[in-house]
């Protein structure tokens, strides 16, 4: 039986100063067009440039400028199977130490509430489906992107233990895979969409007669449209105080032979998709269990998956 937890009406983010990290990113777009839209006019975006978030005297100066009531760590160093390959250590370095100094220097400047992304490469690799937060600890992640996962589900314990000693109110999302305009299509470091979108409408304009798929197309994966994600993330600013972690997924599944050939009609690449069976295939599944942020602040995916996907093929062929 769900436990039921009654939701609170939240604070006012349009009477708050507050930082986003990786704010000039994909999935930044879209917080800070939810922001926008709250009235919040005083949103600080550290840029990498000017705010390494590896070195603590950048945060530091960061905090004396921003002064923020809310950090929303979103930054994170991240590709699709062949990045997380190719860069294990630096991704589990840069990932660790961005959340581990940010979190240290919010608590000594006494931000009011910090939250925190997670990723849902951070379950172990055979988690049953759909996936619970309370498997997190249940077994290693999948190991091609491990380094990853472990470096994000490390702030998780950071937060909650900063929760127990200091009082520090942390709060910690798990997004399942994002999509959507603005998406990084570089195909050295781009996720299975943007990627396939980009493959097929190359090939279709080149009259190419296949596109290379890695693997062999039988693993699932649930996409959340980054918008319907940055409205999760600013209802959890706003309405959950919680020391639990909290998926954020739409609660369908879809293989990825079939996310090809969905994204293959949409294109109107006609040719062969042909499966790489020499590639890895990545984690077997993933489908999360989505109840626990409906029922603690509130919030339901919205934007149904083939709308999501013509919107952002759209976009791209706009813009490329």
């Amino acid at each position: 039986m769900t436990e039921n937890h009654e939701i609170p009406t939240g604070i006012d983010l349009s009477t708050r100063r507050i930082v986003v990290t990786g704010g000039g990113g994909f999935l930044g777009t879209f917080v800070l067009e939810s922001l926008r839209s709250r009235g919040c006019d005083h949103v600080f975006v550290p840029r990498s440039a000017e705010f390494d978030l590896r070195d603590r005297s950048a945060i530091q100066r960061m905090m004396d400028i921003a002064r923020p009531d809310i950090v929303i760590h979103m930054a994170a160093v991240v590709g699709g199977i062949g990045a997380n390959k190719d860069n294990p250590g630096k991704f589990f370095y840069e990932n660790m130490i961005m959340g581990v100094e940010l979190m240290e220097q919010a608590r000594l400047f006494g931000v009011e509430k910090f939250v925190t992304l997670g990723t849902i490469c951070a379950y172990p690799k055979f988690t049953p489906v759909p996936f619970r937060e309370e498997e997190l600890w249940k077994g290693y992640p999948e190991e091609t992107n491990a380094p990853y996962g472990v470096a994000k589900k490390a702030l998780l314990v950071q937060g909650q233990a900063y929760r127990e000693q200091y009082g520090m109110n942390v709060i910690y999302l798990l997004p399942v895979n994002l999509y959507g305009p603005h998406d990084n299509f570089d195909l050295h470091s781009s996720h299975v969409i943007p990627a396939l979108i980009r493959k097929c409408l190359e090939a279709r304009d080149a009259g190419a007669d296949h596109v290379e798929v890695w693997g062999d197309g039988s693993p699932s994966r649930e996409f959340l449209h980054a918008r319907d994600a940055a409205e999760a993330i600013l209802c959890a600013t706003e309405r959950y105080d919680g020391a639990d972690p909290v998926n954020l997924g739409t609660h369908e599944e879809i293989s990825i032979r079939d996310l090809a050939e969905l994204i293959q009609r949409e294109t109107g690449f006609e040719g062969e998709l042909r499966w790489l069976t020499d590639k890895p295939n990545g984690q077997p599944r993933r489908c999360l269990d989505t109840r626990r942020a409906k029922e603690r602040f509130g919030w339901e995916a919205r934007i149904p998956f083939v709308e999501g996907v013509r919107e952002t093929i759209a976009w791209y062929e706009s813009v490329r």
